[in-house]
Parts: C-alpha cells; sequence; structure tokens
C-alpha cells in the first residue's frame, strides 16, 4: 500500500480466495493449472515527449488533491495526461467496483492515443481485478504501466499469464524526486543495451540518522536474473495462485512499508514455502520503512528478521537498496534480466526494457 496508508493488510488471505470467486457482472476467466512460464517477453513501446499517460486508479480510491499533483507530475516530465473515466469513482476503499476499475484499465490499453499508465496509488484492490483482465487484449496492445506496492498484484500476473515487461516504479501521486525520475525516464524512455543503477546518495546521507536506510550485504558475490518480486505481502499473497511469482533463476527484489517484524517474517516464509529463495539467483531487500518492532516490545528487529531468511542462503543477498515506499527510488522493470553487484553496490540492466 502507498507509504501514507497505515492500514494492515492481514486480509490479503481472504481475498486471494474472494479473487476466485466470479463476482455479479464480472467476466470470469476459465481456470487453468498452473504452470511455469515459457513465453518470450513482451517489451512495450518506449515514451516519448508529448506521449499521452492514463492515470488510473486499479487499486485504491483517491482524492482530488491526489489527482491534481499527479497530473502536474507528468506534465513536469514533458506528457500529456488522460485521467481514467472512474477515476473518482469510491465504492467503500477502492477506486470504484472490480468492473468499474476493470473498464478503465482496458480502455487504457485498447485507446491508441494513450501511450502509457501510470498508477495513481496502490492502496488495495488489484488482486480482485487479476482473474477478470482480458489478458489477450493487452497481449495486444502492449504498454509501460508504472507503479508499486498493491500494483505488483498487476505486474505478477502480468508477467506471469502475458510476459509483458512492466514497471515497479513511482505511483503518480507520489513526491517529486530528481533521483526517481531520472532513474524512470532511463528505463521507460532511453532504453540502452546496459544501464548500471546506482543508489540514490540521498537515501546515503539519510541512513546516517535512520540506520534502515543504509545498504547492507549480507552474502557477497555477484549474480545475473530476470528481475521478480514486488510488495513482500502481495508477492506472498499471491503464492499458490495461477499469478504466483516463480522465483527460481530469478533476482527476486522485496519491499515493504509500516508493518511489524513478525508480519515479514510470516510473509517471507510463506514466500519461501512456496518457492524456496535458495533457488533464486539472488535477493535483493529494499528499504522498509517503519518496518522496527513496536517500542517497548521484545521482538526481533527488522535486519535480525530479516537474517533469518538471507543467512542461510548460499547467493548473493543485500538490504537496503533504494526502492520501495521511499521518496528516492530507482525502477525495476520486471522480467528484465540484470546483474546484481554486491561489492559495486549496482543493479545493471543487461537489456532494455523497453522497445
Amino acid at each position: 500500500m502507498h507509504s501514507s496508508d497505515k492500514m494492515s493488510r492481514r486480509g490479503f488471505g481472504t481475498l486471494v480466495a474472494a479473487a476466485a470467486l466470479a463476482l455479479p457482472g464480472v467476466a470470469h476467466a476459465a481456470k487453468r493449472p498452473r504452470k511455469r512460464m515459457t513465453h518470450t517477453l513482451i517489451k512495450p513501446p518506449r515514451l516519448n515527449q508529448g506521449d499521452t499517460i492514463a492515470i488510473l486508479a486499479p487499486g485504491g480510491r483517491t482524492n482530488e488533491e491526489a489527482i491534481g499533483r499527479a497530473a502536474a507530475r507528468i506534465e513536469s516530465l514533458g506528457f500529456s495526461v488522460r485521467l481514467g473515466a472512474n477515476l473518482r469513482e469510491v465504492h467503500g476503499n477502492y477506486a470504484g467496483t472490480v468492473q468499474q476499475r476493470l473498464d478503465d484499465l482496458h480502455r487504457a490499453f485498447a485507446d491508441p492515443e494513450v501511450k502509457g499508465i501510470w498508477c495513481i496509488r496502490g492502496g488495495s484492490g488489484c488482486i480482485s481485478l487479476l482473474a477478470h483482465i482480458d489478458y489477450e487484449l493487452i497481449r495486444r496492445h502492449p504498454k509501460v504501466l508504472i507503479g508499486y506496492s498493491d500494483i505488483t498484484a498487476l505486474h505478477l500476473a502480468l508477467y506471469r499469464k502475458i510476459g509483458l515487461v512492466t514497471f515497479h516504479g513511482p505511483v503518480a501521486s507520489s513526491g517529486i524526486a530528481d533521483y526517481t525520475h531520472r532513474q524512470l525516464l532511463a528505463v521507460v524512455a532511453d532504453p540502452q543495451p546496459e544501464y548500471i543503477i546506482g543508489q540514490s546518495m540521498e537515501n546515503r546521507v539519510r541512513a546516517l540518522t535512520e540506520p534502515h536506510y543504509g545498504i547492507r550485504t549480507v552474502r557477497e558475490g555477484v549474480a545475473t536474473g530476470r528481475l521478480i518480486g514486488g510488495n513482500l505481502s502481495l508477492v506472498s499473497a499471491l503464492a499458490g495462485t495461477p499469478y504466483a511469482a516463480d522465483l527460481a533463476g530469478a533476482l527476486v527484489y522485496l519491499e515493504e512499508v509500516n508493518e511489524e517484524p513478525y508480519r515479514l517474517d510470516r510473509w517471507m516464509t510463506q514466500l519461501d514455502l512456496a518457492s524456496p529463495f535458495a533457488k533464486a539467483a539472488g535477493m535483493m531487500i529494499g528499504i522498509c520503512d517503519n518496518c522496527g518492532p513496536v517500542e517497548g516490545e521484545t521482538a526481533l528487529t527488522l535486519d535480525e528478521t530479516l537474517d533469518i531468511h538471507l543467512q542461510p542462503l548460499q547467493v548473493p543477498a543485500v538490504t537496503g537498496y533504494s526502492f520501495g515506499h521511499i521518496r528516492n527510488q530507482f525502477t525495476l522493470p520486471v522480467g528484465v534480466n540484470a546483474r546484481l553487484d554486491t561489492a559495486a553496490e549496482t543493479l545493471t540492466l543487461l537489456e532494455p526494457a523497453v522497445l
């Protein structure tokens, strides 16, 4: 969920089960047995100055202030803005019903004038769309899709079902930061055969007073694999479903916000049981803001909790990399081959993410 959202996500397991049920008035995709993805990557066309970007809310509801902030941000980067028809809808905590959010998503992918889709926030609710998405429509009209947190559900489903490269990056309504914009545009608008991502200097400085912003190497080494991951609670919630992340051979990236260490331990244990971390090529944990124990309680620290899962591994593993619910973050293209170098503290994309 977005960093401004303080709610717990204990109910995600229930949502996973609910997503498998047909909803009234919503077309339901036929169930198929889970299988390892073998299809070719689909890379969307790059974004160019002047392109139209649709602002959508596929999960949690938004408000006028956030919409204005998101539109101004996109225009400041040289793009035009189109608002989703149901962007302002409210259905409980969600940005409209499942059908309304699906309609906006499908329209944005089908509209030839829209070249990219930038989610205004995460929140919750994207998981309910997965069984009803028209994946063949999206396969025919691949586009840049940007967001993080709850948007993890869309990233993993689109990669699993059709091999679409999407972008774990800032939500449209989050605060403006030069590092974040440079990293995003380098990946979605300026394709290079290789691109080296260094860590945010602002985060390094912040680590002097907030240690969890610091980089920590748990297992040294160099690892190469396809980038797979996202928000920990969502990656864990999708385990055992047709949209689950296959971590074997992958460079796994995980982040979380506003959760106590015991919850991170539970989600990482569940994920490790479903798709063992030992089979991954490498592990990257982002900056997990406000994820320490409650003051005065007897509990493991964030680092102690992460080390339960990372120290036994025989693959490179790091924490504190510049992604997550933070102002200065780099963008991760899902499914693209990359190299993690723990000594250099870099992540290198080994292929362009867009055409």
